[in-house]
């Protein structure tokens, strides 16, 4: 099935679980930039983030006995949560490997989807390995944050929704990490709206997918800590996404941690929201590309707004 309609297939599959989120217009940016600027607020989605559309998907797409056996993945967040909503939502036991330094409010936000948590490693990519490890060994499904077709067409059930609140977009700005949220999103935005501008953004602390699609294969990079914590880290060798995002993201830009900062101050002050890192860079890379988009109708997602009192305190220091 071609992407776009696995798309579409997914939005009617997932809606009974999920929130068609608001798409809002926003003035304060909108005079800002001189764009007309328009918000999708995935950081109102169950969970606080974008996550719970291709976890649910994934877990849907699941035989009987699938089910039954159980799922696994590996989290330090919003995908950890959206796989045990889900997972308690269907009924299926679910248990996420985070690493030892895992935040405790991403922990207990985990831990309130009813998910068993296991602590392996010191890093992300340790309890990756150990959770596909237990998935060989016991046979239960290892659920990808990305890469996975049904993961991917979950995210792009945003597109899906925002075809339906608005009249059509000349650009819309979307984080990047794994690419899952982009190569779903675009993919069907595109399919529907083919003169769209899909602008990818990353930091440029942790930018692997924008620096593999420059280079024409996926690169092994090292990445530097960041605000947009929900975008870092690699992009795997095999991954489906690298592909999709080559084909449909038009324009990248890259931002440094201080217009992160800034960007989400400005955004928390003039709407009166709370945004998480990977948000805020969507938000960083709309001011900084201001003179490019004056004068056209733009859409920016608001991938997330999980964020902790700790992070919000530093960023009002």
């Amino acid at each position: 099935m071609a992407l776009p309609k696995s798309i579409q297939s997914a939005a009617t599959q997932i809606q009974p679980f999920i929130r068609k989120t608001p798409f809002i217009h926003s003035k304060a940016f909108s005079e800002l930039t001189g764009a007309d600027v328009w918000f999708k607020l995935e950081s109102f989605q169950v969970t606080g983030s974008f996550k719970a559309r291709g976890a649910t998907n994934k877990l849907l797409s699941l035989t009987d006995e699938e089910k039954a056996n159980g799922v696994v993945s590996a989290s330090t967040g919003n995908h950890g949560a959206a796989v045990a909503y889900a997972a308690g939502k269907l009924g299926i036991d679910c248990t996420i490997y985070v690493p030892d330094d895992v935040s405790a409010a991403k922990l207990e936000n985990m831990k309130q989807f009813g998910a068993k948590i296991e602590v392996h490693g010191d890093d992300c990519i340790k309890a990756e390995a150990k959770a596909r490890e237990v998935s060989e060994e016991s046979g239960k499904i290892y659920i990808s944050p990305y890469n996975d077709p049904f993961v991917m067409a979950g995210q792009g059930t945003i597109g899906v929704e925002i075809e339906s609140q608005c009249q059509g977009l000349d650009a819309i700005i979307i984080s990047v990490g794994g690419g899952g949220l982009i190569g779903g999103t675009a993919s069907y935005l595109k399919s529907v709206w083919p003169e769209i501008n899909m602008i990818g953004c990353s930091p440029e602390n942790s930018a692997v997918m924008i620096h593999s699609i420059k280079a024409g294969r996926v690169l092994a990079l090292e990445s530097k800590p960041t605000l947009s914590d929900g975008t870092a880290g690699g992009v795997e060798k095999d991954s489906i996404t690298f592909p999709i995002c080559q084909t449909v993201i038009d324009e990248s830009v890259l931002v440094t941690e201080d217009e992160i900062k800034q960007a989400m101050i400005l955004y928390i002050e003039k709407e009166h929201q709370l945004l998480e890192g990977a948000a805020g860079t969507a938000v960083a890379a709309l001011v900084k590309k201001k003179d490019d988009l004056k004068g056209k109708r733009v859409g920016v997602v608001i991938c997330g707004g999980n964020i902790s009192l700790d992070t919000i305190r530093e960023l009002l220091k």
